[in-house]
């Protein structure tokens, strides 16, 4: 084979080769990882109660002062108030510029429920629980704590991965409803008491096109979210290398990954659930 082939081309497709041979190998692992964490999810809940209401605790609320203004409900509350704010702004000046700025409702029904709620609530997931994460399971794994849980007899990947994926899609739950409702009030706020619309009128255009369905579509979508975002951020902390350098490289792959999966399951959903009809009609 090496005669066949120009001495001047061949190193260079050997690393062409070497590159695809070893990003098929990562993402083999990576599917093995995701799909031995899922699978130790029993395990977890059946053995390590415990740790998983600890975690729940502190991905929650964080932990001493942080509580206050770094908790995750408080930075999801915020983004999710502050893109609220920005669909009254933007919907209500858009729409007086036709003359229907009565419809303004019908936007915050509209946008909060299936793309700001949930989109948002990822990324404020992502960027706060499943870094943490991340951060944490690097830490162990390059002070050698995790290779000590095996050594105990102590199944790492379902006490560690496992009862975290089960802590975040708990999370979420009350992470997403905080996040939809501080949407809603942002968007009402803005459009009643800065802009002066009537509060009947916005009212009766919300409540006419908040579709209930949407909602739970919506909150599938949020618990769908948190299971990817859990099951990368552990991967990527469950193999990091290379020291505290290593760990700050896997948190932000980790991060990089799971808001592109972030945004991939809201397209899939969004296609698959309004890809047709789009399960609203604006007229009769």
């Amino acid at each position: 084979m090496s005669q066949s082939i120009p001495s001047g081309l061949h190193p260079r497709i050997q690393r062409v080769v070497r590159g695809w041979v070893d990003g098929w190998n990562r993402v083999g692992e990576q599917t093995a990882f995701y799909a031995r964490t899922l699978g130790s999810i029993g395990d977890a809940v059946a053995n390590y109660r415990t740790e998983i209401f600890r975690l729940i605790a502190q991905m929650g609320l964080g932990s001493g002062a942080l509580a206050v203004i770094g908790g995750t409900i408080v930075i999801v509350g915020f983004l999710t108030f502050a893109a609220g704010s920005l669909v009254a702004i933007q919907g209500y000046n858009l729409l007086t510029g036709v003359g229907v700025e009565a419809l303004t409702g019908f936007v915050s029904a509209y946008l909060n429920v299936r793309i700001i709620g949930p989109v948002t609530s990822g990324i404020g997931l992502a960027a706060t629980i499943g870094a943490a994460a991340t951060a944490q399971m690097g830490a162990m794994r390059i002070s050698e704590e995790i290779d000590a849980l095996e050594v105990m007899g102590i199944r790492s990947v379902a006490y560690l991965a496992s009862t975290r994926v089960v802590a975040g899609v708990i999370c979420v739950i009350p992470l997403y409803c905080v996040g939809v409702l501080m949407s809603f009030v942002a968007a009402r706020l803005g459009t009643t008491f800065i802009y002066g619309q009537s509060t009947g009128v916005y009212d009766h255009y919300f409540n006419t096109f908040l579709n209930r369905s949407d909602l739970i579509w919506s909150f599938g979508m949020a618990i769908a979210m948190a299971v990817i975002v859990m099951v990368v951020h552990t991967y990527y902390g469950y193999t990091a290398s290379g020291g505290p350098a290593g760990v700050g490289e896997a948190v932000g792959r980790a991060v990089r990954t799971s808001l592109i999966a972030v945004v991939f399951v809201t397209l899939a959903i969004s296609l698959s659930v309004y890809g047709q009809a789009g399960n609203f009609h604006l007229s009769g």
